[in-house]
């Protein structure tokens, strides 16, 4: 059993940074791929970025590519995710999630732990 919390959510002019984080409760944090999404009122849950077990690979929803960066500190228990040059289009409610099993970094029924969310606006 993992539990998820994430924090740093907040608001900010576009242009801005923020970044998020996700501490992890339970045992084996570092076996599990960890994933953000974001879901933005309307709209549906959409990946955002992915980051392997050992934080070797990550992975980018396209929107983000060069503006967001996962990161992820094992001894901590805790993923991060960095935004740069923020867009009101980024405005959404974040989520962390993790995964062990098969299935794919970009689905997020393929995850099995979900955090309760940080909101993050940003104004024009």
């Amino acid at each position: 059993q993992v539990q998820l919390v994430e924090s740093g959510g907040g608001l900010v002019q576009a242009g801005g940074s923020l970044r998020v984080s996700c501490v992890a409760s339970g045992r084996s944090f570092s076996s599990y791929r960890m994933g953000w999404f974001r879901q933005a009122s309307g709209k549906e849950r959409e990946f955002v970025a992915g980051i392997s077990w050992s934080g070797g690979s990550t992975y980018y929803e396209d929107s983000v590519k060069g503006r967001f960066a996962d990161s992820r500190d094992n001894a901590k228990n805790t993923v991060y995710l960095q935004m740069n040059r923020l867009k009101p289009e980024d405005t959404a409610v974040y989520y962390c999630a993790a995964r062990r099993g098969s299935g794919s970094d970009y689905m997020a029924v393929d995850y099995d732990y979900w955090g309760q969310g940080t909101q993050v606006t940003i104004s024009s």
